[in-house]
């Protein structure tokens, strides 16, 4: 096992990559790797993406490669568009899905669909052929055999909505990242004409672009690989069609989970305050008495820089708060807290009580991103920092036991 200051030196170092890969990517315009227009990348990405080939997803003539799950609508390849027909009243929602799956990517299309079809593009998705069930804290999702979930970008026929370009996770949580009415890229879409999507997966990082308009930016790691997918929505007019042509991809490798701490060892790690900190087999334990008259805290000694960590937590009593201070010592601790108080506080409709929670936490230099069993939490701005360090604190005067365990990272791209 590596000591804990070289891990999390390690967890600040591939951050950094994670920054250009990942979850820092600035919508700002950089020629040198276009697909078609503009696309928003980091300058310390270009490495990345010039040696990846663009290929087309369609030959223009024939399926090859695609496959239709869900639904009745039907798919022909038919003068260089594949074009999808609703063909009976209320026949579900239909997928044409590559056989392929796909991780980190820029995906472009053009999109037609009929002003009263609404349609969308799947990213990352699955189907299995057996029925799959997601816990989402206090809320279990069933999903059941062979039906198509997943991230889908949205292709709205609504004009008073305009949500053209948002981010809907179909058959699972519903909307993700929906966009305000008649915002730039609402304005952008062209009803019952082509439209240019761009589609941008790295890592945690999801966004799109409607007509070279930026969208929606989300940032959520529920799902890191699956196929692509062209909607057909159920609707009550059969004839409806929607046509997509000019399907390219980059494919960019994937992102994964690595260990960053296995909880056997302190090194690298400071506790603070009269609280006692234990590891019992992978697991970390922390209690402390009603009578901490001080903040119990345990800290890394070395900085975070753009980062995506994932570990688990279970309450007993009280509970805890994630902290990211920009320094170890001083007066100057301004930093960002999120707390994790049960009963009451923000988490409340969203945790299991005395069983295993999830929290996933994106630090970037202007940006936190905080989530529990697959709900954002937070999303917020900060000040600029050149670097933090993460902490796990106790309140003052509460009694606490809380565990933890399974402390990962989201790893650079192959």
């Amino acid at each position: 096992m590596l000591p804990m200051a070289t891990i999390f030196s390690d967890w600040q170092r591939r951050a950094l990559v994670v920054l250009a890969a990942a979850v820092s990517l600035p919508f700002a315009a950089m020629g040198q790797v276009q697909l078609t227009g503009q696309l928003g990348v980091d300058r310390s990405e270009l490495a990345l993406i010039s040696h990846r080939e663009i290929v087309s997803l369609f030959n223009g003539t024939n399926l090859d490669g695609w496959m239709v799950r869900g639904g009745k609508a039907s798919y022909e390849a038919k003068d260089g568009e594949i074009i999808g027909t609703v063909t009976v009243k209320g026949g579900g929602n239909t997928f044409l899905c590559t056989e392929k799956e796909y991780a980190d990517f820029i995906l472009e299309l053009e999109i037609k669909a009929d002003q009263e079809l609404n349609s969308g593009v799947q990213i990352r998705s699955q189907c299995f052929d057996s029925e799959t069930t997601y816990d989402f804290g206090n809320q279990t999702i069933k999903i059941p055999a062979q039906r198509v979930h997943g991230y889908q970008v949205e292709v709205d026929n609504r004009p008073e909505r305009r949500w053209s370009g948002g981010i809907y996770d179909e058959s699972r949580r519903g909307w993700l990242f929906s966009l305000p009415t008649n915002s730039p890229a609402g304005r952008a879409f062209k009803f019952g004409d082509w439209n240019k999507y761009r589609i941008q997966c790295l890592g945690s990082s999801i966004k799109t672009w409607v007509n070279d308009v930026p969208a929606a930016d989300l940032v959520d790691a529920e799902s890191l690989r699956g196929f692509i997918g062209l909607q057909v929505h159920s609707t009550d007019k059969p004839g409806l069609q929607v046509r997509f042509r000019n399907i390219r991809l980059r494919d960019l490798g994937r992102h994964y989970w690595m260990t960053a701490w296995d909880c056997r060892s302190f090194d690298g790690m400071e506790q603070r305050g009269p609280a006692t900190w234990e590891l019992m087999d992978g697991v970390l334990r922390v209690t402390q008495t009603g009578a901490a008259s001080t903040n119990s805290a345990l800290l890394g000694t070395t900085p975070l820089q753009d980062a995506v960590v994932r570990f688990k937590y279970k309450t007993i009593k009280t509970g805890f708060s994630l902290n990211f201070l920009p320094e170890l010592e001083g007066k100057d601790q301004s930093g960002f807290s999120f707390s994790f108080l049960e009963p009451g506080g923000p988490t409340t409709n969203l945790v299991r009580a005395k069983d295993w929670n999830t929290v996933v936490a994106m630090v970037q230099r202007t940006r936190t991103t905080v989530f529990i069993n697959g709900r954002q939490l937070s999303d917020a701005p900060i000040p600029p920092r050149s670097g933090v360090f993460p902490a796990l604190r106790l309140p003052v005067g509460s009694a606490a036991e809380v565990y933890f365990k399974d402390f990962e990272i989201l790893n650079c791209p192959e």
